[in-house]
């Protein structure tokens, strides 16, 4: 049988033991930092969200304003800057990260799998190419201007704007993978501390690469329907990663690792071959040193502009 003092003893030792937990904060603390950072998170998901959709946009305007359209100087300058945000977005965000998912000590699988996608990317660019040419024979005919329509002095042929339709269309798949995993990063991160500044950083991010898969969409002039559609679809694309990183607590380092460097590989190969040099070796800016100065220029600003971003994202 307990004795009357033992009682005491028990309800003293529980009281002390339930008034040292309400004292102690940390669980507290805890349950409020995992409510701030969810807030953080919806807040993400809507400021991101708009940022990607006016990014892309913004180029899509050169269809209603003379200023922006891809004949004019302006336009290859804001091109030219968002083809520096996307090759700096491969080789400063992405490729570091990879590297640091797939360290081994035996092989670097990191830039393997970047230079297998930029093959791989090569390879589909020249095979679309190639059945779209075949596709559409007349390459020297000249599409018929719309009042909508944003052809050049000299008309744009059919095999220029299937060409730009392709770029589009592989650029989109490129930043789409990689959209996914930064927001899969900031979904998934836990800390309100660690959200703030990622979130301003993913914000430019997402504009900035928006600027550039938009001014692709516009060279390519699809339908009005298909362009709404990629637009969202950009758009949509890293909140949905937030939503899925908010859904897990850890992410496969390895699975994400082969993502990175995949969408690196793919970026970097976008950004050389199909943004910059494209127009940077056409005979407009070969012929005009103003014109190639303002390209330089905007190219190291968007290249400058994104790698600053990388000290906080």
């Amino acid at each position: 049988m307990i004795s009357p003092h033992k009682i005491i003893l028990l309800i003293a030792a529980a009281s002390a033991t339930a008034a040292a937990a309400a004292e102690d904060p940390t669980e507290a603390e805890a349950h409020g930092n995992k409510s701030d950072a969810l807030k953080l998170k919806l807040v993400a998901i809507a400021s991101i969200l708009t940022a990607g959709g006016l990014g892309a946009s913004f180029p899509l305007l050169g269809r209603k304003l003379a200023a922006l359209r891809p004949e004019n100087h302006i336009f290859l300058m804001v091109k030219a800057f968002a083809g520096g945000v996307v090759l700096a977005t491969g080789f400063v965000h992405i490729l570091p990260d990879a590297f640091r998912s797939l360290t081994s000590p035996k092989f670097p699988f990191s830039g393997f799998i970047a230079m297998a996608a930029a093959i791989a990317t090569l390879m589909v660019d020249t095979v679309a190419t190639s059945f779209y040419g075949n596709a559409h024979p007349s390459k020297d005919e000249e599409v018929a201007g719309d009042a909508d329509s944003v052809s050049g002095p000299n008309g744009t042929t059919q095999s220029e704007i299937l060409r730009q339709r392709i770029i589009s269309q592989v650029l989109e798949v490129g930043m789409v993978v990689h959209s996914v995993v930064i927001g899969i990063s900031l979904g998934a991160a836990r800390s309100a501390a660690t959200i703030k500044p990622l979130l301003i950083a993913l914000c430019f991010h997402q504009f900035f690469e928006g600027m550039g898969l938009g001014g692709c969409i516009s060279q390519a002039r699809f339908e009005w329907l298909k362009t709404v559609v990629m637009t969202v679809f950009f758009s949509v694309t890293a909140p949905v990663g937030i939503g899925i990183g908010i859904g897990i607590s850890t992410v496969g380092v390895t699975v994400e690792g082969v993502f990175e460097s995949a969408s690196a590989g793919i970026l970097i190969y976008m950004a050389l071959v199909d943004l910059l040099a494209a127009d940077f070796m056409s005979p407009r800016m070969q012929n005009n040193v103003k014109l190639q100065l303002g390209a330089h220029t905007s190219l190291l600003l968007g290249a400058g502009s994104m790698s600053f971003l990388a000290m906080w994202a």
